[in-house]
């Protein structure tokens, strides 16, 4: 069960660039909790996924001569999750589709895949910390980072370019 959990049930196994394919597959199965299901249901897959994450990836990495084997993805959905999360709890405050409101998702994707691909400052110092705390943290410091740049960028279109359209 560990390595499902790993893998998000198999998708780690995808090539190439299984970290995209973890963080992709998180922002569909997101879009599809908040439009079908219920919005809160994001945040709390973050959560979820955080503490499955620190359960698995130590008895993967026990198993692994790898130190962050890039299969494992489980880390990238609570990450990507975590992201999405800044823009899906206020779209669902003010009652807006995700869909309809398309960079809610797609912006928190592109920043998180940046910023745990660049590792930044706090993203890279985790990253290299190692062990199973290095394998999430890099991933929640993109996740929170990708979604307050998200806000930000929100924040700057309905202050600055929204009124001049």
């Amino acid at each position: 069960m560990d390595k499902a959990i790993a893998t998000f049930f198999g998708i780690g196994h995808l090539r190439p660039a299984p970290g995209t394919w973890g963080s992709a597959a998180a922002v569909v199965l997101g879009v599809a909790a908040y439009e079908w299901l219920h919005p809160m249901l994001v945040p709390a897959g973050f959560v979820l996924a955080t503490l499955l994450g620190f359960w698995a990836v130590p008895r993967v990495l026990a198993d692994s001569a790898e130190g962050d084997p890039s299969w494992v993805v489980i880390d990238e959905v609570a990450g990507q999750w975590l992201a999405m999360s800044f823009t899906v709890i206020p779209l669902a405050q003010k009652g807006v589709s995700i869909l309809a409101a398309w960079p809610g998702f797609v912006a928190p994707f592109l920043l998180f895949r940046l910023f745990d691909i660049w590792k930044p400052w706090l993203v890279g110092r985790a990253d290299r910390r190692g062990g199973t705390l290095g394998v999430m943290a890099d991933d929640l410091w993109a996740g929170l980072f990708a979604g307050v740049v998200s806000v930000i960028l929100a924040g700057l279109y309905h202050a600055v370019l929204e009124p001049m359209l």
